[in-house]
């Protein structure tokens, strides 16, 4: 197989150190991040009206949410990696531009399999987040490259976070058709500003794009914590997307009955987990991975055994059973996130000057995860309503826990 110098995927492109006094703020790329990945999440609570609305069942109305995660994995493996062949202001512009294409033919998709080929393509495209972020860490001093790092990835969590209630608000206000064509607007604003703010970036070392996409499977077959860590994580992301792809079906029957606007709030609970990207951060620092992880793996569990439960009632206080099933949607967000932060600390921790392609591995493999979960969801309620959601997703739980307990310390 081919081999890819190991210097081209994390060395600093010529112009890097030159554009740092001129480069957009690092505050710009959060925003610009945390706008793209909007696109990715905002499907899970958008299922209930779409699937009826293009006549798909509700086991077909997960293939609505796995397919812009499902997108954006293929583009991790297979866009993303042309940055090291392609000049990178260019590149990110262009994928934008294919972005909103898609963003304005979801808005009018019509019928349901053609939306779910625009969504895809939209989901690839939104990628581009991957190849931001390096651009962030090039410009930086080295010795602020990781704060730069964190701060620009803490606007994908929350672009994440603001994904669900912000889709939900603005279909319960002009439907669902909608939101994509705000989000196609936005996104021609981003590419307007980022447009004239990016710095040119391109790489030292050319190489066949071959090349480069053979050196990611080579790094899977050579790494086994990497393996271990995105395995793990895609069954946390299987969970996570499962029950939030689920739960606007639940929150619309008895006793909760609540509209687009009330689920749109409910989604605004899981801004909780955020917090334990910290909390995770310091014990991995202190030398608690595994037990952290287990314990990660621990709380999905739980969280899911509380959902069912809650889920299960038909009647009663609507009111104490919604704060229950909120803080089960919490305690999955912190699982899910501990599990993530720690996954990322410790391949980040692996042959530093691959570190780009094996960050993309990480997330690729986890946001696989994350579809295959959205593309369960329907057929689990198919098969048993909401306990059996909750079932599925406590069942990945259960597998990263059992992996976890099997890996050498």
């Amino acid at each position: 197989m081919s081999q890819v110098p190991e210097c081209m995927a994390n060395e600093p492109a010529q112009d890097d150190v030159a554009a740092v006094d001129a480069a957009p703020s690092t505050l710009l790329f959060a925003v610009a991040t945390g706008v793209i990945i909007i696109n990715l999440f905002a499907p899970q609570t958008l299922v209930g009206i779409i699937g009826p609305s293009l006549g798909f069942s509700e086991s077909g109305a997960g293939l609505v949410a796995m397919a812009s995660l499902l997108g954006y994995a293929a583009g991790l493996f297979f866009l993303v990696p042309l940055a090291d062949l392609m000049e990178n202001r260019q590149l990110v512009l262009r994928m934008l531009l294919s972005a909103l294409v898609m963003a304005v033919a979801a808005a009018f998709a019509p019928t349901g399999w053609s939306l779910l080929i625009f969504l895809f393509l939209l989901g690839a495209a939104c990628s581009a987040i991957q190849i931001l972020v390096p651009i962030a860490a090039g410009m930086a001093p080295p010795e602020h490259r990781g704060r730069v790092i964190g701060n620009v990835m803490s606007g994908v969590m929350v672009g994440i976070l603001a994904s669900r209630p912000l889709a939900s608000l603005i279909a319960d206000f002009w439907g669902w058709r909608s939101f994509y064509a705000v989000s196609a607007a936005t996104l021609a604003l981003l590419a307007a500003v980022l447009a004239l703010r990016l710095p040119e970036r391109r790489p030292l070392v050319s190489a066949s794009y071959g090349a480069l996409i053979g050196s990611l499977f080579e790094l899977l077959r050579e790494e086994p914590v990497l393996r271990l860590r995105a395995f793990t994580a895609a069954l946390m992301m299987a969970s996570f997307s499962l029950f939030w792809t689920s739960v606007a079906l639940r929150l619309a029957q008895p006793p909760f009955t609540l509209g687009q606007s009330g689920i749109a709030l409910f989604a605004l609970v899981g801004a909780g987990g955020a917090a334990a990207t910290s909390v995770f951060g310091r014990m991995g620092d202190r030398g608690w991975t595994r037990t952290a992880t287990l314990a990660s793996h621990l709380i999905v569990l739980a969280a899911m055994a509380l959902a069912g439960w809650v889920g299960a009632i038909r009647s009663g206080d609507s009111i104490g059973l919604l704060v229950l099933l909120g803080a089960s949607a919490v305690l999955l967000d912190v699982g899910v996130t501990g599990d993530q932060t720690l996954g990322r600390r410790a391949v980040n921790l692996l042959k530093p000057e691959a570190r780009g392609r094996i960050n993309g591995l990480f997330v690729g493999i986890f946001f696989l995860g994350g579809a295959l979960g959205s593309a369960l969801a329907g057929t689990a309620w198919d098969f048993g309503g909401w306990v059996g959601v909750c079932a599925a997703a406590a069942g990945f739980g259960l597998i990263a826990l059992i992996t976890g307990l099997a890996a050498r310390r």
